[in-house]
């Protein structure tokens, strides 16, 4: 089914907000989980993560969708992330659920069940799935105040149980597939954008495109802002446009506005490159009102459920990607860059 292009071109910023293991696994005397420094991201006396995150989207008038981890309850209690997600209310930020379930493996309470330290939601069994979702929503519901209707598994890691999960549990909404990170193992689940009904579910893919490689090779890439420069951003919205493609997800993460000098964010400074990429899409957008708009998942939802679309995968120019990598290594291999 094609796409109304008289409409306005949908971008949906998704944040996984979550926290790190940081270690604790491989040294738990040495190492401490972090929660705090990788959200907020406290530098010189300013929030450069999801204070700065707040501030824009405030500034532009823009509701992005929050996929908040909830599973790291059982290693934290219901702070932090409690607080963050209470930022994100009183902001009217659009909230939904992201699971990362090797935090469940903190669990002591042997009335909720006992969890293996594995972190992908994709290669387990139906039961199992539905458990450790059902505990996350119930926390998830403590904290928000009402059911999510979207779920994003950790790390991308999905596969065909995961829907039939989230339909036994009535979640309409996910965000699971980005196949320039994870590409999933059963091909009815390989989508590049678009939207898909996948057992009762309707998957909205983070927008994935073929860049130019060396030696004429292609790869897919998925749309982030710290993967993926501004000029090449700004090329796949007006080709989007012009393609009608009706809905981009983007992909980020409150850490991607800080740098750290170790996994255990010991010292931070604020990632310029990340914050400059993220204003320029919401510049964007507010300076083309009539051709592009910023939609999240919990309004969309009549919308979204109602069809589906399918598009052609979108190619990018080779020079692009050659000047994303090269700003990419420069802002990694430089501190203050």
């Amino acid at each position: 089914m094609a796409a109304n292009s008289q409409k306005p071109t949908q971008i949906c910023i998704s944040i996984d907000t979550e926290f790190s293991i940081a270690g604790h696994f491989e040294d738990p005397l040495r190492y401490k989980p972090v929660a705090e420094p990788m959200v907020y991201g406290q530098v010189d006396g300013r929030e450069e993560a999801l204070g700065f995150l707040l501030e824009v989207f405030d500034q532009y008038q823009i509701t992005a969708t929050f996929f908040v981890e909830c599973a790291n309850y059982f290693f934290f209690g219901d702070e932090p992330m409690g607080g963050v997600v209470n930022r994100l209310k009183s902001a009217a930020q659009d909230i939904q659920l992201h699971i990362h379930p090797v935090w469940l493996s903190f669990n002591q309470d042997p009335n909720i069940g006992v969890f293996p330290r594995q972190d992908d939601c994709s290669g387990r069994e139906f039961e199992e799935l539905k458990k450790a979702f059902s505990v996350c929503i119930n926390i998830f519901e403590r904290w928000v105040g009402h059911k999510p209707l979207a779920i994003r598994t950790g790390s991308m890691r999905v596969d065909e149980t995961v829907y039939r999960v989230m339909r036994e549990l009535d979640v309409p909404l996910s965000s699971n597939v980005a196949m320039g990170i994870y590409p999933p193992m059963e091909p009815q689940l390989r989508h590049d954008s678009g939207r898909h009904s996948i057992h009762g579910v309707m998957e909205l893919p983070i927008f994935t495109y073929l860049d130019g490689g060396f030696a004429g090779r292609r790869h897919r890439k998925s749309l982030q802002i710290t993967s993926c420069s501004w000029p090449e951003m700004k090329y796949i919205l007006r080709m989007a446009r012009k393609l009608g493609i009706e809905t981009i997800v983007v992909l980020t993460h409150p850490s991607e506005y800080i740098k750290k000098s170790d996994f255990q964010y010991r010292r931070l400074i604020r990632n310029r490159v990340n914050q400059m990429r993220l204003e320029n899409l919401c510049e964007f957008i507010r300076q083309h009102p009539e051709e592009f708009v910023a939609v999240d998942f919990g309004s969309q939802l009549p919308n979204w459920r109602a069809s589906e679309l399918t598009h052609d995968t979108m190619h990018v120019p080779r020079v692009l990607a050659a000047g994303r990598r090269l700003h990419n290594k420069l802002n990694d291999l430089i501190w203050r860059y």
